[in-house]
């Protein structure tokens, strides 16, 4: 059975419209993961999970039963928050035993349980502490801890690794899936980070404007994404407006914006007349010789970008006569120079109409 379910589900404040007729379903054991630009409706969709927020219109159920009637305190569903929400003037044992006392759990059981959601978490016999001597990365684990020890159903996270640097962050997104993981605790993790949101997800919501624009595993949104939003928004990206000059069963041979550019693509078109062509840097080949060929260019090195795990190159392509050329975006470990002249490819198979 399906663990979480929204259907039609919509939010207004007054004029504004966060989150607009969204449906859908978040199996069990499942790590979900929603990604968007600010104000697209992400952290709302949490909210009204939790039960923060109540939908306008639409219904939330859990395991098949509707929750929206419930209290945030009454669904077994506990949410971890982007500042931690820690109690100063408790200890680390004392802040993770407070939601025990509150549900009225055995107290005889409070000191074992602790114990071992702080095993689970990484950080053992530190009960004694105080938040104000942890670091970033520690506080944000005990909020975790703090969440799992009731052992909910749902684990709601609203941007919980924002505060953290790089790497502190790196090394939480590894420790947030072991965790995810070990407890089978199905998780909705909200976030702006696009690599964030492909590292830890199983299924990947893209949203924008309050609406779903793609939900899909992250090698699919990724790589296969439904349109020029997610296409732009996941990552690198080369786009273009592309007109069709010739279609058959096995390609299509597009001509590209107003340049002398064409491109031959493996996908089918729509019926639209324009179209939009899409690959990732990645798949942009270069080369200081190849042969001639589909997808197979003459191009200038414009500049060139070291980000540390790879170098991002900008390509002009020039077009015939006085026409436009074509910029491309292309990733490599090979050392080019501005103004270097080059020959790239790109496959068929990875020219994508969005």
């Amino acid at each position: 059975m399906s663990n979480i379910t929204l259907d039609s589900v919509t939010k207004e404040f007054g004029d504004l419209t966060a989150v607009d007729d969204v449906s859908y379903i978040i199996n069990d054991d499942e790590f979900f993961v929603i990604v968007g630009p600010s104000g697209c409706g992400k952290s709302t969709s949490l909210r009204l999970i939790a039960g923060f927020e109540t939908p306008t219109s639409g219904s939330i159920s859990l395991k098949g039963e509707p929750i929206g009637h419930l209290a945030p305190e009454d669904r077994d569903i506990r949410m971890v928050f982007q500042n931690y929400a820690l109690f100063p003037h408790m200890s680390v044992g004392e802040n993770i035993a407070f939601g025990l006392k509150m549900n009225n759990v055995d107290p005889e059981t409070h000191d074992s349980r602790v114990a071992d959601v702080l095993d689970l978490v990484g950080l053992p016999d530190i009960e004694d502490s105080y938040p104000e001597t942890l670091s970033g990365g520690q506080q944000q684990r005990i909020a975790l801890a703090r969440a799992l020890v009731l052992e909910p159903d749902v684990l709601l996270l609203d941007e919980p690794l924002s505060n953290l640097d790089k790497n502190l962050r790196d090394r939480m997104q590894v420790e947030l899936k072991r965790i995810q993981r070990e407890t089978g605790v199905t998780a909705i993790h909200v976030t702006h980070n696009q690599e964030e949101a492909l590292s830890l997800a199983d299924q990947v919501c893209v949203m924008n404007d309050g609406v779903i624009e793609q939900i899909g595993p992250p090698e699919e949104v990724y790589y296969r994404p439904r349109n020029r939003f997610v296409a732009d928004f996941l990552g690198d990206s080369n786009t273009f407006s592309a007109t069709v000059l010739n279609a058959d069963s096995d390609t299509t041979e597009l001509g590209v914006a107003d340049s002398s550019v064409r491109l031959v693509s493996g996908a089918e078109p729509s019926d639209s007349d324009t179209q939009t062509a899409f690959f990732r840097p990645e798949h942009v080949g270069m080369a200081e010789q190849s042969p001639d060929g589909t997808n197979t260019f003459d191009a200038t090195v414009a500049s060139r970008l070291f980000t540390g795990d790879k170098i991002r190159y900008q390509l002009d392509i020039p077009g015939e006569t006085d026409a436009d050329g074509l910029t491309l975006t292309a990733f490599s470990d090979s050392q080019w120079e501005a103004g270097q002249p080059v020959r790239v490819r790109v496959p068929p198979e990875q020219v994508l109409l969005l």
